[in-house]
């Protein structure tokens, strides 16, 4: 692993290049997760710490709680905490049956009995947690696409079965399969499913399908130069999402997803350029903020822009852009 102890953070000059600039952000503002996550992706980092550092928020249940997605505060374990766990033990290489039998488990407890989770918005979060009831038990709320598919297809890619996952799977074909007039957010949670679901002429076809509604629905920005298409004054993410819309590297996160085939080249690197030009002077990129979301706390924006830039340049450095 490289010395990441060495690395300056005041140098005489700032650093130049793109991943120069997101290092030095990450270094001066990221918890310990996120920085041995950027040491893992772009420094030779051991995958060790990161599982580490991880560790932290795990709780008894099996599942991962506070705050691990920063924008819902408190300890109690929640599916989107939990979601997050398995992709950052996926982008490690350590998401195998073994570390994924607990999840499970606490999966199965707070799932419907389609076996689909619950999205928590941020505002949310901590009343949903609470007892409800003499029985103590937590409140169930409907499950959703956006919940669920998302932690089913990467368990697929990791080729983890378990009793739970049969019935999730069967919900997330339904909901996919039935989406007609989506949401930006149900559509990329679909292609994380479809992208590794185990039926691959059915997947195929329902990716074909979904991006036709995404073009015909304009559900996609794909001139950049349309004053919709730009970053609002109220930190709005350039290269993520406008308005309810995204951007096609936000559904084809990766060259080799099924939604790669909804766009040309042309449209993909154009694309591309405004993800690239989003890094903002002190070297980090900004967090999505779609419509209507609740403002988020300080420490929230804080933390959750490390995971950004992140994936920003995950997502760069995976088409093949310089991150010089």
């Amino acid at each position: 692993m490289a010395d990441i102890a060495a690395v300056p953070l005041t140098p005489a000059s700032p650093p130049r290049g793109t991943l120069a600039r997101a290092e030095r952000f990450v270094w001066l503002t990221a918890r310990v997760l996120e920085q041995r996550l950027f040491a893992h992706h772009f420094r030779d980092g051991a995958a060790g710490p990161v599982e580490t550092a991880l560790e932290a928020y795990r709780n008894d249940d099996g599942g991962y709680g506070h705050a691990l997605e920063p924008a819902l505060r408190g300890p109690a374990s929640l599916p989107a905490h939990t979601a997050r766990a398995l992709r950052v033990l996926d982008s490690v290489g350590r998401c195998d049956a073994r570390r994924a039998e607990a999840v499970c488990r606490y999966l199965t407890s707070v799932s419907t009995t389609e076996g689909a989770l619950t999205a928590i918005r941020p505002e949310a979060a901590l009343p949903a947690v609470r007892p409800a009831g003499k029985g103590g038990g937590a409140v169930r709320l409907p499950g959703t696409l956006s919940a669920t598919a998302p932690v089913v297809g990467l368990l697929h890619r990791n080729e983890v079965w378990h009793p739970w996952l049969f019935r999730a799977t069967d919900f997330c074909w339904r909901a996919v399969e039935s989406l007609e007039a989506a949401l930006p957010g149900d559509v990329e949670a679909a292609v994380l499913f479809l992208d590794h679901a185990p039926e691959r002429a059915r997947a195929e076809a329902a990716a074909e399908r979904l991006g036709r509604l995404v073009r015909r629905e304009r559900l996609v920005v794909l001139d950049p130069d349309d004053p919709g298409a730009q970053p609002s004054s109220s930190g709005q993410a350039p290269g993520h999402a406008v308005g309810d819309r995204r951007f096609p590297q936000d559904y084809a996160r990766t060259p080799d997803s099924l939604a790669r085939a909804w766009f040309t080249d042309a449209e993909m690197e154009r694309s591309l350029d405004v993800l690239a030009a989003g890094q903002q002077a002190d070297g980090g990129w900004p967090v999505r903020r779609l419509p209507g979301a609740p403002e988020s706390a300080p420490v929230a924006l804080l933390e959750a822009r490390p995971v950004a830039t992140t994936q920003a340049l995950r997502t760069l450095a995976a088409y093949g852009r310089s991150l010089a």
